[in-house]
């Protein structure tokens, strides 16, 4: 579709018609340029996708495999936390932050 094809191009309105039916008719213009952009939407969708069996088996966890997380840790915080004697060590993490962010500016510059 081309810019500025006469569908594109609102049509002036003059002074003797109401704000109402102003709005009503901007309304009436939005319906239908969405009709027919979703018709159009319908019509050009339909590329083929395929899924790969890898991807497939990371869908499904492997009911043999264990868990990588320490739960008696997580019970310890979690209780921690309940109780309200849990505290942050903001500067290790903001250490851990920083560290992070200059490995990541380590291997950009490789």
């Amino acid at each position: 579709m081309k810019i500025g094809q006469p569908t594109d191009i609102p049509t002036p309105v003059t002074p003797a018609v109401s704000a109402a039916a102003q709005k009503a008719a901007l309304n009436n213009t939005a319906a239908a340029n969405a009709n027919t952009t979703a018709t159009q939407g319908t019509r050009s969708a339909g590329v083929a996708v395929t899924v790969s069996t890898a991807a497939r088996a990371l869908e499904k966890p492997d009911p043999n495999e264990t868990a990588d997380v320490d739960t008696a840790k997580v019970a310890a915080v979690k209780a921690a936390i309940e109780d309200g004697s849990y505290t942050v060590n903001a500067e290790a993490i903001a250490d851990q932050l920083l560290a992070n962010a200059q490995e990541m500016l380590d291997r950009t510059r490789r």
